[in-house]
């Protein structure tokens, strides 16, 4: 939930800095959606890794 929100604050930084000029809080903008960008692939692996550790066990605890 966390990645959707710097995404989204991240691209409206982004969009009002560009629109007033503001080349800082377009930068910062960048990089709050990069941060939800780099919070979304950590959630991935995490749910991978969840997956294969429950496809072991249940391969492990068949007859």
């Amino acid at each position: 939930m966390g990645e959707l929100l710097d995404k989204a604050k991240g691209k409206l930084k982004e969009v009002v800095g560009a629109v007033t000029g503001d080349r800082s809080l377009e930068a910062e903008g960048k990089v709050d959606k990069a941060k939800g960008e780099a919070k979304g692939k950590v959630e991935d692996a995490k749910r991978a890794v969840r997956d294969a550790v429950d496809d072991a066990r249940a391969r492990r605890d068949e007859p």
